[in-house]
């Protein structure tokens, strides 16, 4: 694992005290919280497209409902139209 993807020990603790979980499992709590808001634009479109696709949503429904997604996501993005997250996707 990279340092800059190793969840600080102190925060692990601090999760660990607070939740009453081990510290291994506050250490995965803490490290997914930390690649949630790590995640690009790009992988957050394509990782929610597969998602929503295994669950058989259309194109045109997927493409709309990450638009919106989009503005609502904790890391600011750009708006983007269905085109482009359609570019995201498929290249």
């Amino acid at each position: 694992m990279s340092e800059a993807a190793d969840p600080s020990e102190d925060l692990v603790d601090q999760v660990s005290r607070t939740t009453g979980l081990t510290p291994d499992d506050a250490r995965r709590v803490v490290a997914d919280v930390l690649a949630y808001f790590t995640e690009t634009t790009e992988q957050y479109v394509r990782r929610r497209h597969r998602e929503l696709q295994t669950y058989g949503a259309r194109n045109d429904e997927i493409f709309a409902r990450l638009g919106s997604e989009l503005r609502h996501w904790p890391v600011r993005s750009p708006e983007l139209s269905a085109r482009q997250l359609r570019r995201i996707v498929y290249g």
